[in-house]
């Protein structure tokens, strides 16, 4: 029998026509911009009443971690589908795990008047002794940690929800949490942090920001198709990257017909066996080809590497699903904005595919339709789309690392064989609009983004 992970499941409708020029973006007022519902916070409305209070719970905050590609959208106004979007919440405390060169956290602490407290409790109470936030922001990635014997960063992540939790339980009250990318580099810590969030009642939010970004072309798969094989293609590290390519192939298959089911199986394939492997049937070089097109504008000479790119080593993660879904994750060449997607429908001869774009800036801009989701999160105090989503694909990969290590090059996961239901988060993707307005022409600011001061 199937372990069905019960979710509470938000339908969102599809977000307002986003089709701004530039001139009108820059000619318009801030408070008309953001006029958008719940798709968009308004800024003026948002001053007025009552913002949630957030602590920011980081490892290290350099330049270009995701300390700062995320917080730069909390401390100031940025774009969300082309429009001046206000953050909604307001953060109020720092802690920072380390402190390495290049450390930003006391200069962004000084501008923001935001205090840095020494412990992530202080940091909750903001120096008393009971929590005095209404939401955490906790982003364990970046800094120095040592890696362990699967090749996996142990980052904190568990940690800092074990402490933060220690607070809610002292102070008798649970706020919403988004944990960044995924639960943990351990799946039994994983699911530990999960149950809890559940037994206490914390909403809870995790995850990847590829999967928000802009499609090109357009793909929207209706829900209920019904998916015989899908792949997804990154251009990044072992483990950090394969997370991503994961949670992206998990968005776009988890509302498949039937609903989830879980993974019963997964393999890791290295690069001297892709080739053989796809003239075996076990994956489908088709799917690879037709996704890497729509990056590249063409079909690839061969799928191990890619034109002006460094030599790589690419790899593949075979996903087999328990309903009998098949499906790849490949690692193709090496670029940090390669987000590719391609999958078979059916009785359809026709490949669906897609490119997700990052937008300008490496992937800088991805985190401004991730940061848009996780203040919804906040103010709503409910999760926009699944944390299962992440739940499963943190079992997936960790599945990886070890079939990565083992002689048969699998690893049976009946651990990750649970159901749960998808949520509609169309409201809370980038439709592209923005890319109008901030472009690659525009020198990308080293410190937080203001918005208007690079874009104008």
């Amino acid at each position: 029998m199937v372990q069905r992970i019960p979710t509470r499941t938000w339908l969102i409708g599809p977000p307002a026509d986003a089709e701004w020029s530039r001139r009108r973006f820059l000619a318009t007022s801030a408070g008309v911009l953001a006029g958008a519902g719940l798709v968009t916070h308004d800024v003026q409305a948002n001053r007025s009443t009552k913002r949630p209070r957030v602590a920011a719970i980081f490892t290290s905050m350099t330049y270009r971690s995701h300390a700062h590609v995320i917080l730069e959208n909390f401390l100031e106004p940025y774009l969300f589908n082309g429009r001046r979007t206000d953050p909604g919440v307001e953060v109020v405390s720092f802690y920072s795990d380390q402190s390495p060169g290049g450390d930003m956290a006391p200069g962004v602490s000084q501008s923001y008047n935001i205090p840095i407290f020494k412990t992530i409790d202080a940091a909750l109470c903001l120096g008393g002794k009971e929590l005095a936030v209404d939401a955490v922001l906790s982003i364990g990635e970046h800094g120095s940690y040592q890696s362990n014997e699967l090749s996996q960063v142990e980052y904190p992540r568990k940690r800092f929800f074990d402490e933060i939790v220690a607070t809610m339980k002292r102070s008798r009250r649970f706020v919403p949490v988004f944990n960044d990318k995924h639960l943990s580099y351990r799946w039994d810590w994983a699911k530990e942090m999960y149950d809890t969030a559940r037994e206490l009642e914390i909403p809870f939010l995790a995850g990847s920001s590829v999967p928000l970004a802009e499609r090109r072309p357009p793909l929207e798969l209706p829900a209920g198709s019904e998916i015989e094989e899908a792949v997804s293609i990154h251009g990044g590290p072992l483990e950090s990257y394969d997370f991503h390519g994961l949670e992206l192939l998990q968005s776009m298959v988890e509302s498949r017909k039937g609903g989830e089911t879980g993974i019963s199986r997964i393999e890791f394939l290295p690069g001297n066996e892709l080739l053989q492997a796809a003239k075996d049937g076990r994956w489908s070089m088709a799917l690879a080809v037709a996704a890497m097109a729509d990056e590249l504008g063409r079909k690839p000479d061969t799928i191990l590497r890619v034109d002006g790119e460094p030599e790589g080593a690419p790899h593949a993660l075979l996903v087999h699903y328990k309903d009998g879904l098949k499906a790849t994750v490949l690692c193709v060449g090496q670029s940090s904005t390669r987000w590719n997607f391609a999958c078979r429908l059916k009785g359809d001869s026709e490949i669906r595919s897609t490119a997700f774009n990052a937008g300008p800036w490496q992937n800088r801009c991805l985190f401004k339709a991730l940061s848009h989701a996780i203040q919804h999160h906040f103010v709503q105090r409910r999760a926009p789309y699944p944390v299962e989503r992440t739940l499963l694909v943190t079992g997936a990969l960790e599945a990886a690392m070890r079939a990565r290590q083992a002689v048969t090059r699998q690893c049976d996961t009946p651990h990750l064989e649970f159901a749960y239901a998808p949520s509609d988060f169309h409201a809370m993707r980038e439709m592209g609009a923005s890319w109008k307005i901030i472009t690659e022409q525009m020198p990308q600011p080293d410190g937080i983004h203001k918005l208007g001061n690079n874009d104008g």
